[in-house]
């Protein structure tokens, strides 16, 4: 049993016995509910046994399609023993790309959250009706099965295999277990993508055991009286992988549920770590920035002091290493008690230690406010090809406005074409059964191409610049890196989400999609009716308003930089119809033909 996550979660049993492993409340007025390493353990091991029961070989792949739920964890663990890969699906995902997922992963058993990914389930199962063996249900509840389903069954259902097995299936599960190798396929991650057909991404055993150790040498400040709270999609590799991290630390993971209910589950369980996307922390800054507008002259002259002194303690001296001068600690000490931790309170983290922050660019700003109060944001890059991270912030010495240096084990090289290559033990041996993509994925050395463009600080530091195939050239010839003023334009308060239009273009534009409550807000002030909103978006002085709101945060980039129009749109793009990935990206090309008119009036007259 060499793999680590193949006997990991018996270890940890082994170790802490009675001590909380994982919590989880299905409900949003519900009780989270504690469960034992020990419980957990037997969780799995009943999870392999019924895997095994329902005829599944070795190698053989299971998908599972679900909103964060333990059953996940189990599940997964579970197909481990069985030396079977698993296929982790979004929740949300269409029913055009769950069936070309499954169908090229080859899956033959599906697990489902509830009744939203139970159809998509079904209907997979109707047109492949050989292929499918069983489909599990996690959850029951408001869920009525088709009259002629014949092979769902619910979670319960699916535990009483393992309990029911015979010795035949326990001692064939000991037996796959042992038989288990470093190159055997874990998970079998479908990439995104923001342009063309996903790609099954095969993660082994051995990226993950190279992933976990290095993580549990850089990461000294984590241990086991850590709580972490899972809120990304363990669907995505970034949560997967440090669910991952957290288990084999000793780490009690809270599972939330709903990712719209985060605002009330963070207070409950006070998370101290829990990775994030900077969407969670521009929305956190944007409230700062408007409690601070509120205040008093007086109060906004205190916080503004304070936030001085922890840029200075923080940055200045904890960053590089340093110990801080006794005046300057004794008076950070003193902001910290009557400013920052009352700031965190109201945020849900009382006693916050490091939070992963990944996925998308945070701006300087964000990060380096973040810094200042006290939270430790630990900005990082990576892919699902490389099992997640590649650098992240080190301390001593990380850089604000780099993604952070390498992991240890981790070779990284700028290629003349300036995109960012990468080798190493955590990076995948290829993609599922596509050796086209191969070919063009990797250099004839063994480096894997990103897609990232970006560039090494003398000290070592990644600095991304954008994904080479976002980079669009206007017609002037300028090459304009959309990310960058989208990431900015993130900050303000009255915008929710923006696309970055210019390619083959005279001029850069943008569709945006404001923040309707705050927006309205300031209508109201000025007498512009609201009570239309598509009226609203059209009115000339709101119109202008957002202008100045955009002009404000690119006035200090090149002319040919600066967006020169926009269109308020009076809805977000669509995960349905294809303009964002699961992971809120924006498909550009998608997004240009889907707006193909509202662009098209940005340019005429011009």
């Amino acid at each position: 049993m060499a793999n680590r996550l193949v006997g990991m979660v018996a270890a940890q049993a082994a170790r802490y016995g009675k001590r909380e492993a994982y919590r989880f409340c299905w409900r949003k007025e519900g009780e989270w509910i504690s469960t034992s390493w020990d419980e957990f353990a037997l969780q799995v091991e009943v999870a392999a046994r019924a895997i095994a029961s329902l005829g599944l070989l070795e190698k053989d792949t299971l998908a599972i399609c679900s909103p964060n739920t333990p059953q996940i964890l189990i599940t997964e663990l579970g197909a481990f023993k069985n030396r079977m890969a698993c296929i982790p699906l979004y929740s949300s995902s269409s029913q055009e790309q769950f069936d070309f997922i499954v169908t090229n992963g080859e899956a033959s058993l599906l697990f489902v959250g509830d009744a939203a990914q139970y159809s998509l389930a079904y209907n997979y199962w109707k047109k492949h009706p050989d292929s499918i063996r069983c489909i599990v249900v996690f959850r029951n509840e408001g869920l009525e099965l088709h009259p002629d389903d014949t092979v769902t069954i619910s979670w319960d259902d699916f535990i009483r295999l393992g309990v029911e097995a015979g010795d035949d299936i326990i001692e064939e599960v000991k037996a796959r277990a042992e038989r288990g190798l470093p190159e055997d396929t874990a998970t079998l991650i479908y990439t995104s993508g923001t342009t063309g057909e996903p790609k099954g991404v095969c993660l082994t055993h051995a990226n993950y055991d190279a992933a976990m150790g290095t993580h549990l040498a850089l990461l000294n400040t984590v241990s086991d009286k850590d709580v972490s709270m899972a809120f990304l999609p363990m669907s995505h590799i970034f949560e997967k992988a440090w669910c991952f991290f957290c288990l084999t630390k000793g780490i009690a993971i809270a599972v939330n549920y709903d990712p719209r209910s985060i605002q009330k589950t963070i207070r409950e369980v006070k998370p101290n770590i829990m990775c994030c996307v900077p969407r969670f922390w521009e929305k956190v800054y944007a409230a700062v920035k408007e409690k601070i507008a509120s205040m008093s002259w007086v109060e906004r002259k205190m916080v503004t002091r304070a936030i001085r002194v922890g840029y200075l303690y923080n940055l200045d001296y904890r960053r590089l290493g340093k110990k801080a001068p006794a005046l300057l600690e004794k008076e950070y000490n003193f902001w910290n008690k009557k400013v920052f931790m009352r700031l965190k309170h109201a945020i849900g983290i009382p006693d916050p230690n490091i939070f992963p922050t990944a996925g998308a660019p945070l701006s300087d700003r964000i990060t380096t406010f973040l810094q200042s109060v006290g939270i430790d944001v630990v900005i990082g890059y990576g892919l699902s090809e490389t099992t997640a991270t590649v650098s992240c912030f080190q301390t001593p010495g990380f850089e604000i406005g780099t993604v952070g240096r390498p992991l240890p084990g981790i070779s990284v090289r700028i290629s003349e074409e300036g995109e960012i290559l990468v080798k190493g033990p955590t990076v995948t041996p290829g993609y599922y059964r596509n050796p086209e993509a191969n070919a063009q994925a990797f250099t004839d050395d063994g480096y894997f191409r990103t897609g990232d463009a970006g560039y090494l600080t003398p000290e070592g530091a990644i600095v991304l610049t954008e994904r080479i195939k976002d980079l669009f050239k206007t017609s002037n010839g300028k090459y304009i890196a959309p990310q960058m003023l989208e990431s900015r334009l993130a900050e303000n308060k009255y915008i929710d989400e923006v696309a970055v239009i210019g390619d083959r273009r005279k001029y850069v534009t943008a569709l945006v999609v404001p923040n309707m409550e705050q927006l309205q807000a300031w209508a109201g002030e000025q007498g512009i009716p609201v009570d239309n909103t598509k009226e609203l978006l059209k009115d000339k002085r709101v119109c202008d308003f957002m202008m100045e709101q955009i002009d404000e945060v690119q006035s200090d980039l090149a002319s040919y930089e600066q967006i020169k129009r926009i269109t308020l749109l009076p809805r977000h793009f669509s995960l349905e119809k294809g303009e964002v990935t699961n992971t809120m990206k924006v498909r550009r090309n998608v997004v240009a033909k889907n707006f193909a008119k509202v662009i098209d009036r940005m340019y005429e007259k011009s």
